[in-house]
Formats: C-alpha cells, sequence, structure tokens
C-alpha cells in the first residue's frame, strides 16, 4: 500500500510539473529569442541612421569605421556597411577582396539595398537561437544608398537557454524530491493501520479463532473506524467458536459415560430376555454402538477444532504397514482380504495421529460395505507432476488410495459423503455418517485433500493425497501413478 500511494503521488507531481515547466522553458526560450532579435534590429537600425548621417555630412571615411567597430565589440558580432553600388564603405573585421565584391549578392543586403529590412533567424530544437543576422537599409527606403548587414554570435543564447532548461529540470527534481520524502512519510502514517489489521487478520485466522485486539489511535479516521469494526467482528468471531467448541466437547464428554453405562445395563439384561427378543436387544446393542461411535467422532472433531496443530514429517509407509497389521485380523475374521502395495513414496506432512485416524475410518467404511470374499487394496502411489510443475519445483504428492469391491456410490452420492451425519441409503448398520467427514478435515488440517472415485472393481476408491517432503528433483520411486491394471504387478504386496 505504502508504494501505491507514493507512486500515485509521484506520479501527479511529476505531470503537475511537466504541465507548468514545459510551456514556462518554451516561453522562456521565445523571449530569449525576441529579445536578441529585437536587440539586433535596433543595433542595425541605429548603425543604419549614423550612417546615412556621415555620408549626408561627408565624414563617412573618418566616422564609419569608428563607429562600425565600437558597435561590433558592444554586441560582440559583426557590422558590415555596403554602399548602393556594391562597394565597401566600412566593416569591423577584415574581408576578403573576393568576399567584398560579393556582398551585395547576399539575399539580405541586396533586400536591403532594394529598401527592405530583413532578419534571419533559426531556432534550435529546444528553442534557443543558433543563427542570427540582420540587414537594414541606409537612407530612405524608397532610394536607399547603402546597407548594413549585422551579424549577432549565438552562444550566449544557447548557454542563458540551456541553464534555464538545466535550472527547471533541477528545480523539477526537487520538488519530486520532497514530495516522496513527504509521500512516503504520509503513506507510512496512512498505511500503518492497515498492516496492523493485515497482521491482526492473519493471526485471527491462523489462530483459531484466538486474537489480540487491535489498537489504532493514528491514522485516518476511516481507518480507526474499520479498526473498531474488526475488533468487534473478531470478539463476537472468537466467542461463537469458543462457544461451539466448548459445546461439542462438553457434550461428547458428558454422554460417554451414559453410553458406556447403557450399553452395560443392555449387555445384562442378555440372560433375561426371551428368545424371540432377542433380535430388538441385539438392535439395541448395535444402536449404542453406533452412537458411541458417532460421540467419538464428535470428540476428534472437536479436538482437531480445537488445537489446529502444525503437520509433521509422517512416515507414511510405516504407517501403513502398522495399521495393515492391526486390521489384518478382523478382515480374516470377516473373511476378507486385505492388501498393501506400499512403494518408495517416502515421508509425507501430516497432523501428528492424523494419518492414524484416517487410516481406522476408512478401512472401517470398507470392512463394513465389503461382502465376503472380496478384497480390501491399500495403495501409495506418486502422481507424476505436470511439466510445468517440473520446471517451477513445486512440492511433490502422495496419494493414499483405500479401494474396495463393495456397491460403491453414485456420483451425487460421492458428492454427499462428505456432509457431516449423512450416510448413503443401504448403507450397512452401525456407521454414524462421521467418519468421511473427520477423514476430510483431518487432511484439510495437513495441507492435502479427500476425494472418492469408482474403482474399477465396483466399490469405492477413496484417494487421500498428502503434501510429500521428497524434494521434487528426485525421481519417481516405485509408487508412481500407473494403470490400474498393472499396479499388482509393479508394487510388492504384503502378505495377507
Amino acid at each position: 500500500m505504502t508504494r501505491r500511494l507514493l507512486f500515485s503521488y509521484l506520479t501527479l507531481a511529476a505531470l503537475v510539473l511537466l504541465c507548468l515547466e514545459i510551456p514556462l522553458g518554451f516561453v522562456y526560450s521565445r523571449g530569449e529569442r525576441e529579445q536578441v532579435v529585437n536587440a539586433a534590429k535596433d543595433e542595425a537600425e541605429s548603425v543604419s541612421a549614423y550612417a546615412a548621417l556621415s555620408l549626408a555630412a561627408g565624414r563617412a571615411e573618418g566616422d564609419l569605421p569608428a563607429r562600425v567597430a565600437h558597435c561590433a565589440k558592444r554586441i560582440g558580432g559583426k557590422v558590415v556597411i555596403v554602399a548602393a553600388s556594391g562597394a565597401t564603405l566600412a566593416t569591423s573585421h577584415p574581408i576578403d577582396t573576393s568576399v567584398s565584391g560579393a556582398l551585395a549578392d547576399r539575399p539580405g543586403i541586396a533586400a536591403a539595398l532594394r529598401g527592405t529590412s530583413t532578419v534571419d533567424v533559426r531556432t534550435s530544437t529546444i528553442g534557443g537561437v543558433e543563427y542570427l543576422s540582420v540587414a537594414a537599409p541606409v537612407g530612405q527606403e524608397a532610394r536607399p544608398v547603402g546597407a548594413v548587414w549585422l551579424t549577432v554570435p549565438t552562444r550566449t543564447v544557447h548557454e542563458r537557454v540551456h541553464h534555464v532548461w538545466l535550472l527547471l529540470v533541477l528545480g523539477g527534481l526537487a520538488v519530486l524530491t520532497a514530495v516522496a520524502v513527504v509521500g512516503f512519510a504520509f503513506a507510512r502514517w496512512a498505511g500503518r493501520p492497515i498492516r496492523e489489521l493485515e497482521q491482526a487478520t492473519h493471526d485471527l485466522a491462523e489462530g483459531g479463532g484466538r486474537f489480540t485486539p487491535v489498537t489504532i489511535t493514528k491514522g485516518p479516521p476511516e481507518v480507526r473506524s474499520l479498526a473498531a469494526a474488526f475488533n468487534r467482528t473478531a470478539a463476537r468471531l472468537a466467542h461463537l467458536l469458543a462457544s461451539q467448541r466448548a459445546f461439542a466437547g462438553e457434550a461428547s464428554h458428558q454422554l460417554k459415560t451414559p453410553l458406556a453405562a447403557l450399553r452395560l445395563r443392555l449387555e445384562n439384561l442378555e440372560p433375561d430376555v426371551a428368545a424371540r427378543a432377542r433380535g430388538s436387544l441385539t438392535a439395541a446393542v448395535t444402536e449404542t454402538d453406533r452412537l458411541a461411535r458417532m460421540v467419538e467422532h464428535l470428540l476428534a472433531m472437536a479436538r482437531l477444532e480445537e488445537h489446529a496443530a502444525i503437520p509433521a514429517t509422517v512416515d507414511l509407509g510405516a504407517v501403513c504397514a502398522e495399521r495393515h497389521r492391526t486390521w489384518q485380523p478382523l478382515f480374516t475374521r470377516e473373511d476378507v482380504s486385505l492388501v498393501l502395495f506400499a512403494g518408495g513414496v517416502g515421508p509425507v506432512l501430516a497432523v501428528p495421529g492424523a494419518v492414524e485416524q484416517i487410516m481406522d475410518n476408512l478401512l472401517s467404511n470398507a470392512l463394513r460395505a465389503s461382502p465376503p470374499g472380496s478384497t480390501v487394496t491399500i495403495e501409495l502411489r506418486v502422481p507424476a507432476p505436470p511439466r510445468r510443475a517440473l520446471r517451477d519445483g513445486r512440492p511433490r504428492w502422495v496419494d493414499l488410495h483405500v479401494t474396495d469391491e463393495g456397491p460403491g456410490m453414485t456420483e451425487d452420492q460421492r458428492a454427499r459423503a462428505f456432509d457431516r451425519f449423512w450416510r448413503a441409503p443401504g448403507a450397512p448398520k452401525g456407521g454414524s455418517g462421521l467418519g468421511l467427514a473427520l477423514v476430510q478435515r483431518l487432511a484439510h488440517a495437513s495441507g492435502g485433500e479427500a476425494t472418492l472415485h469408482a474403482a474399477a472393481t465396483g466399490g469405492l476408491d477413496v484417494v487421500i493425497r498428502l503434501p510429500s517432503v521428497r524434494p521434487p528433483a528426485e525421481g519417481h520411486g516405485p509408487g508412481t501413478d500407473r494403470p490400474r491394471g498393472a499396479r499388482r504387478q509393479q508394487a510388492p504386496a504384503l502378505p495377507a
């Protein structure tokens, strides 16, 4: 903001200076030119009148040379008086005989001998006089007896004009410097509250609702009013977020104990329940377990919102292998194969504990959706980055695929699957509708994303993309993205 304000001040000042100084420079140059021309014409007329008197009195040979020399010395130029016959009557400087005989043929002198005064002026590109000569008739204009030819050097005029232009340029630079200093101070004064508000906004966004009120006592009134409105808005937002987290956390904690007691009482009723009511009791226990998992998920989401952890380096392959060993007995009991294709993908960035929770939720969902005799596949891949990403050195990603052979989801169902408490029609009992929502929040907190795709086997392919720690310059490992049909031949599978 400071740079933009300063640039606008300097641009406006430069435009004003250009509009003022350029016309002033041309006006001064034209004035200097007119002054020199008028002075030369006055001198020529003065010498012409004196020569006419001298010629009329018969003192031309004695008076004219002295007068011409004195005039030439005063103006710093050259003066020549030519008779009507073309002979040179007086000159301020030596002239060759060949040049003296041709003086009467010069355009200016010839016009003066015909009774017309002439001025020859040529100007340079900045308006200064470059060449000046004046010719005036001697005697009456109808019947002149001679002509005066006067030339004035223009070096002094050039120097004065250039000096004025230099002063205008230096004055403009001085004004721009003063405007830059004053404008920078004003821009810093006006932009400091904006920068404080920007920093406070970043702190509010990164602090999970916690913020420090902005104290702004300087700056424009509009900025101070904006700071006060920001403080009120941020305080209200922090209060709402704190209330939401407190409600979710307290409700989850308060429900855990009654649910555990309820399940214990239902299990204690099992010996006293008739055989025809055993199905209802089992259904009640199942719903109690579902409610308990829902409470656990709510508690996990509340903790995730309350403690915005910083992603750290996680060995994704090791975590997947550990969760594979943990879940293998449960899959074996349900007659479902669990296969892991690890590959060499390297470490990733993730919130501590996020990968374990993601794996547990995805494997739990896959186990409930998989029919007996089917296979659930865990696979790690490194998708090939585009050519542009290779050139600019952007970080790579690692994809975690969990694929089942269950009924799968339609496109509309996949679009809604990450909504809280949403369950697909005909989904197996026992789900809470919060597992995929928690998976998505954990992936986003780790700097990645979660997506759902239709699997080639007819089931669901859940893809968790996490940022890789491996530098982008390294080559792709065995987990590089490849066609589905060739994955089992290229990646070694851990034994079931």
